[in-house]
């Protein structure tokens, strides 16, 4: 049975906890702390280093291959494609960084999009932000679900999950009856996948993004600078200012290049938006609350977390809860890129591309260590592979056994620097 959470214990959990996310070498300086960085490479701290190394040569490869590889309009279209993995992966992070798995969450994904469907068509009636609500509120339902059962009854959750998987699919197949396809007419839904702000509105909200993550970068910093806490030296946090200003405006001038055909298509779409949004939000919940911190603490070790005070029944339970609702949030996206849900939906494979992306991205399959933004790379990664080995016309097992070696490298490299930072 879980320990109720006690006030002073459970701080210093936390606080634990965040001194493991934070860098253990302090820096006055860029240099000194880039040395420090290196020390914790060879430690094993490979970061997202890996993943953006694997993108570049990825990027490269194809390129040569194709030269429409890195089109705008090719660039879109990747981004697109990759914000269903991205999404889903994220909600698979919070249950990896428990050391738990999620193998349900590619269905509960299709019963989030069954159910906005249905509510929305145009026998019920639902006003759209009506259905998405309940939608979101069924899959968080399903994961609180899975969650105590795994909790409270002690079930392994590969076990559950799986059971799971099987359980949501016969719902959406129910759901769905024996038509096999239900259609979404609703304007603003298929907007959010297929939709695009306009050229000017893209730039302000883009450049608004990035000033407000380089202001709160900049504070968040200096705060901790100030109470003598570990931070990056001053002229880091610029870097990294700079880096995200330089990427949403390389983003925006891609997304505003005429990518159409017959007639023109411009504008950043309305999906990375919510990328971003999900994102944010994430790390937010991950880094900055006591929520996240135990999260980390119970993958990192279940038992000291235990008697540090944590209640690992709720924290676990509610990390399957949001994985859940996150994966809703990944099924309203693919109902709205294809406009409709249907039984051809295969959630079986989207859980093994939402665990593979984590992964890739730099998240530990043994729990403790992984980011929201690790998701969101390993899920540019799975896309860039598909599109491009689409292009090259290779057909689809090609492109399983391609993603296959690289989790299997992720995977080795992961392993590899755990046994670094056990033996540093």
């Amino acid at each position: 049975m879980a320990m109720t959470e006690k006030p002073g214990r459970g701080k210093d959990a936390a606080r634990q906890a965040e001194l493991a996310l934070t860098p253990d070498i302090a820096a006055g300086s860029l240099g000194g702390y880039l040395k420090g960085a290196y020390a914790r490479f060879r430690g094993g701290e490979s970061g997202v280093l890996p993943v953006v190394g694997g993108l570049l040569l990825i990027s490269i490869l194809f390129q040569s291959l194709n030269s429409n590889f890195l089109s705008p309009g090719n660039m879109v279209n990747l981004l697109v494609q990759g914000s269903f993995f991205m999404l889903l992966a994220m909600g698979e992070v919070y249950v990896l960084l428990l050391g738990e798995i999620d193998l349900s969450i590619g269905y509960v994904a299709g019963v989030g999009g069954v159910i906005m469907a249905e509510l929305v068509k145009q026998a019920t009636g639902w006003p759209w932000w009506g259905a998405i609500l309940v939608a979101l509120a069924s899959c968080a339902a399903i994961g609180a679900l899975q969650g105590t059962i795994i909790t409270r009854l002690g079930l392994p959750s590969f076990v559950v999950t799986l059971a799971g998987q099987l359980a949501w699919l016969a719902f959406m197949l129910f759901l769905l009856g024996t038509g096999g396809a239900l259609p979404i007419n609703v304007q603003i839904i298929n907007s959010i996948a297929s939709g695009n702000l306009s050229p000017l509105l893209g730039w302000v909200v883009m450049l608004a993004i990035a000033v407000a993550f380089g202001s709160w970068t900049w504070f968040r910093d200096a705060r901790r600078r100030k109470s003598g806490l570990v931070a990056p030296p001053p002229s880091l946090s610029l870097v990294k200012i700079a880096i995200a200003i330089a990427a949403a405006v390389a983003v925006v001038w891609v997304c505003n290049t005429d990518r159409g055909n017959l007639v023109p298509i411009r504008g950043v779409p309305w999906v990375l938006l919510v990328v971003l949004a999900v994102l944010a939000a994430s790390t937010l919940v991950l880094n900055r609350t006591q929520f996240g911190r135990y999260i980390y603490a119970i993958g990192g070790n279940r038992e000291a977390a235990r008697r540090a005070g944590v209640g690992l029944a709720t924290i676990r339970t509610a990390a399957f809860t949001l994985a859940s609702f996150t994966a809703g949030i990944a099924g309203i996206v693919y109902a709205s890129r294809l406009r409709s849900v249907s039984t051809a939906f295969d959630g079986g494979t989207m859980v093994l591309y939402a665990v593979a992306a984590a992964v890739i991205g730099g998240t530990s399959l043994f729990g403790g260590r992984g980011k929201a933004l690790h998701a969101v790379l390993g899920g540019l990664v799975i896309a860039a592979i598909d599109n491009g080995m689409g292009l090259q016309g290779y057909s689809a097992p090609a492109k399983f056994a391609v993603t296959a070696l690289v989790l299997l490298a992720a995977v080795t490299i992961d392993a590899v620097a755990r046994r670094g930072r056990r033996t540093s």
